[in-house]
């Protein structure tokens, strides 16, 4: 098989799966090392093929969705009412990410589309030794949010924004990310 057909292979699996797929299955079904692998997705992503890694492997988003990118300030004891109140609301966690003026833009992915994944995510937090990337900068944080719409993201801050959970930019911040 050449590397385009493989490539070709990769892009149809994941387009056609409902459930993420790992460098590792896709290096076993092909006979390849998963190094292969991860080196075929990005050049699959230097051609603009929208691949996101998760956890549990790569993901490509059927749909169009918007996103937007909103700052957030809360404590720990908050995390699961936020997550829970954004997928509530039909949006999807893509990732967090901190502006910290010595080290620049932080960033971990997240994709959470459902009370499980915060579920899961906070089981992690709870079970690890790790900190919440939040703590490093006093709570202040980003999400980079999707959704369907702009409506339902509208609806998504508004919530947010109820909850007391959005903060406004300061003049060091970038406003693009």
């Amino acid at each position: 098989m050449t590397g385009k057909e493989r490539r070709d292979y990769i892009l149809t699996e994941l387009t056609e799966s409902d459930t993420p797929i790992s460098a590792s299955n896709f290096a076993k079904r092909l006979q390849v090392s998963r190094q292969v692998i991860v080196n075929d997705v990005a050049l699959l992503r230097a051609n603009n093929h929208v691949i996101e890694a998760t956890n549990k492997g790569y993901i490509i988003r059927q749909s169009a969705m918007v996103e937007r990118v909103l700052k957030m300030q809360h404590t720990d004891a908050d995390i699961e009412k936020e997550l829970n109140t954004i997928v509530d609301l039909g949006g999807y966690v893509k990732d967090i990410f901190v502006y910290h003026k010595a080290y620049h833009i932080v960033r971990a992915p997240l994709n959470i589309a459902s009370r499980l994944d915060v579920k899961k995510y906070l089981n992690n937090l709870k079970c690890g030794k790790s900190i919440s990337l939040m703590t490093v900068t006093s709570g202040y944080h980003y999400h980079t949010i999707c959704a369907e719409t702009d409506e339902r993201l509208d609806e998504i801050q508004e919530a947010l924004s109820k909850l007391g959970y959005l903060a406004k930019l300061q003049e060091y911040e970038p406003f693009e990310f």
